[in-house]
């Protein structure tokens, strides 16, 4: 193989994991506990947060902020499973690259 040959096998791998990672970046992310639900793009950008006040009394502010806690936990997990499935073919064992 020439390396002009190379080269070009070089800049596609580079534009395919380019789009990959913008899609992730693109893409909406829930997490979810009992009380609360959080969506999250890609990026970790938090872009909204529910409460499911009904079920919420004026003592359980403490719960709540765990809930939240695991909300958010759980949507950040979901992008870096993600990011590692779909980045993971390009990094060949190299975690924390993306």
């Amino acid at each position: 193989m020439n390396i002009q040959a190379m080269m070009k096998q070089a800049q596609k791998l580079q534009n395919d994991m380019l789009k990959e990672k913008k899609e992730i970046d693109e893409k909406e992310f829930e997490g979810k506990s009992s009380l609360v639900k959080v969506k999250m793009k890609g990026t970790k950008e938090i872009t909204e947060v529910k409460i499911d006040a009904e079920s919420l009394e004026k003592d359980d502010i403490e719960m709540l902020e765990d809930m939240i806690l695991v909300a958010v936990n759980e949507a950040s997990k979901k992008v870096d499973e993600e990011t590692e499935q779909k980045m993971g073919k390009y990094t060949k064992g190299m975690p924390g690259l993306f």
